[in-house]
């Protein structure tokens, strides 16, 4: 009833406008013209009314069918992929983690791929949510990432530690990591408290897991009070 009202009153404020129009336009209009404009005016009138009368019975056709209702559909396309909503929303998780940690570019790379590829395994990702997102873009993302070398090589100057090595912006920026060049170059140190210039030492990235542990003893320090 409010949709029939709409479009009546839009017809009655075409033909007060247009009455208005050849008003100011043509004061001397024929009682000819005028006859011949408002037959033309109720054509229009006509033809509206019966799209509305069309529209009225479509809506009426629609109502009267089963629609389900998002939530259903969405829950039977979830079972024909074989899939509960808390799959979904656990899977939904996982592409968001990968895709912020490919993002940040938290390697290496190719477990993060090892991630991508399961991802796009599941049939989840078929789902249109997911699926140009898991198959193009975070692919795409991923095959842009130029990863970093995965061992860089040092060579010692005078004065260098290997706390100081592993401070160094360009390789950890935590001098609590000297362990990892330690046991990277155990053929060239015999002692970690004694290196020598000219020697050449292997700096590996460091394991998210390593990132993660020496991060937090570098948090945790607390330098001993000045006597």
């Amino acid at each position: 009833m409010k949709f029939n009202k709409y479009f009546l009153s839009i017809i009655a404020l075409i033909f007060i406008f247009s009455f208005a129009v050849m008003a100011q336009e043509d004061k001397k209009m024929t009682k000819e013209e005028w006859e011949a404009e408002m037959a033309r005016l109720n054509t229009q009138k006509t033809s509206l009314t019966q799209e509305i009368s069309t529209l009225n019975t479509d809506i009426t056709n629609l109502k009267s069918q089963n629609i389900q209702s998002y939530d259903d559909c969405m829950n039977e396309l979830y079972t024909m992929i074989g899939a509960s909503k808390s799959d979904i929303d656990n899977y939904r998780t996982a592409v968001n983690e990968l895709s912020g940690k490919i993002e940040r570019k938290e390697g290496p790379k190719a477990d993060r791929q090892k991630d991508l590829n399961a991802l796009k395994m599941n049939k989840i990702s078929a789902l249109p949510e997911f699926f140009d997102k898991v198959q193009n873009q975070m692919q795409k993302d991923l095959d842009s990432w130029v990863e970093e070398p995965t061992v860089k090589n040092y060579e010692v100057v005078k004065g260098d530690c290997l706390w100081r090595i592993a401070k160094k912006p360009e390789f950890y920026g935590n001098g609590f990591a000297w362990p990892v060049i330690y046991k990277a170059n155990r053929d060239e140190i015999k002692n970690p408290d004694l290196i020598f210039p000219k020697q050449n030492f292997k700096i590996p990235n460091l394991t998210e897991d390593e990132k993660a542990k020496y991060e937090k003893l570098k948090m945790n320090y607390k330098p001993a009070p000045v006597q």
